[in-house]
C-alpha cells in the first residue's frame, strides 16, 4: 500500500476556497480520498492560534480526523498589519519527511501558494517522492501546478456548503 504524508497549509486553503466558492473545505472527505489512494503515515495541519472559541474547535476536529496541528501565534502588528504564515515551517518539515531513511512514496500539499514551487521541485528530484497539490485552480499558483507531479483542483466534493 502507498505511504502517504500530507501537508495542510490551512490558512491559505480556508481563504481560497472561501474567496473562490464561499463555504469551508471538507478536511474530513480529504482523509477518506487519500485513505481510499494509500496509508497516510503523516498528516500535519499549519494553522494561526487567534485565541479564538471557533478556531479551537476546528483544530480539534482537525485532530480527531487523524491530523497533527501545529500553531504559530497570530502577531499584531503596531501599525495595523498582521504576520502569521507557516511557510518556513512546512517547507522544513516536507524535506525533513522526504530525506528520511523510509519516505512516503507520495507529498501532498494542500496549498495554492507559489512560493512552494521550488520546493516541491526539490523533493521530486532529489529524493524522487512524488508530490500533488490540492488547491482552488483559479487561486493556485501555475509555478506550483507546474512543479507537482500532479494537481487536484478542490471541488464540490471536497466542500462543506
Amino acid at each position: 500500500m502507498k505511504k502517504i504524508a500530507v501537508f495542510v497549509d490551512v490558512q491559505n486553503i480556508y481563504y481560497t476556497v472561501k474567496e473562490q466558492f464561499g463555504c469551508y473545505f471538507n478536511y474530513r472527505e480529504l482523509w477518506r480520498q487519500l485513505g481510499e489512494q494509500g496509508e497516510i503515515v503523516q498528516a500535519t495541519a499549519y494553522a494561526i492560534e487567534r485565541n479564538d472559541a471557533g478556531q479551537r474547535g476546528f483544530q480539534q476536529v482537525l485532530r480527531d480526523i487523524g491530523f497533527e496541528v501545529k500553531l504559530k501565534p497570530f502577531i499584531q502588528r503596531s501599525d495595523g498589519s498582521a504576520k502569521g504564515d507557516w511557510d518556513v515551517g512546512i517547507a522544513i518539515d516536507i524535506m525533513d519527511c522526504a530525506a528520511t531513511t523510509n519516505p512516503p512514496e507520495e507529498i501532498v500539499l494542500l496549498s495554492g501558494d507559489g512560493d512552494f514551487d521550488l520546493l516541491l521541485a526539490r523533493v521530486s528530484q532529489r529524493y524522487a517522492v512524488s508530490t500533488s497539490v490540492f488547491g482552488v485552480a483559479a487561486l493556485t499558483a501555475a509555478s506550483l501546478i507546474d512543479a507537482a507531479d500532479h494537481f487536484q483542483p478542490i471541488q464540490a466534493k471536497l466542500l462543506l456548503k
